[in-house]
């Protein structure tokens, strides 16, 4: 997503322009639809971005390792820094912060590898198809959301008899 902020850069400090978005981003080696809204504020430094976006990404599940789309809410926070003045085109100095993000020469502020990192970011850990997932079979590998299997029960050894009345 890139948006021209030259305009909102003449403006007073504290100015906003409000943006849909509703594009598709390379994300994870997938292109992805991401769609919210984004608010740009202009600050002192530059042009803060904050918004509320929502996109998916396939992952597999850490139960069953079967593949499904990933709902993901992004809570994108980012302030952008201009490397030219808006008036004259003098180079300007950017901050001493690690992993800032820039308005190239033309006021284009680019989101889209913000976006990028916060959905890795938002993808959970032990990704779940559903929450009452039962996994796979130790033995057989049989996927135990599409019935049971016909394997035999295992021998609990009897050291673990009291932990096994707990389940």
């Amino acid at each position: 997503m890139r948006k021209n902020v030259s305009q909102l850069l003449k403006e007073p400090i504290g100015s906003v322009r409000d943006c849909e978005v509703n594009e598709t981003v390379d994300i994870a080696e997938s292109s992805r639809l991401v769609q919210g809204k984004v608010r740009l504020i202009h600050t002192n430094r530059g042009i803060l971005a904050r918004g509320k976006l929502y996109t998916e990404v396939e992952v597999t599940c850490s139960r069953c390792l079967s593949l499904f789309n990933c709902p993901l809410a992004l809570d994108i926070e980012e302030e952008y820094f201009p490397t030219a003045d808006v008036v004259s085109g003098a180079s300007l100095p950017l901050p001493d912060e690690p992993g800032y993000f820039i308005l190239d020469e033309q006021h284009i502020l680019d989101l889209t590898e913000a976006i990028r990192q916060y959905t890795l970011l938002a993808i959970p850990m032990k990704p779940l198809c559903r929450e009452d997932c039962t996994g796979l079979c130790p033995i057989c590998g049989h996927d135990f959301n599409q019935g049971p299997c016909d394997c035999l029960p295992q021998q609990v050894d009897s050291r673990w008899s009291e932990l096994h009345k707990l389940t």
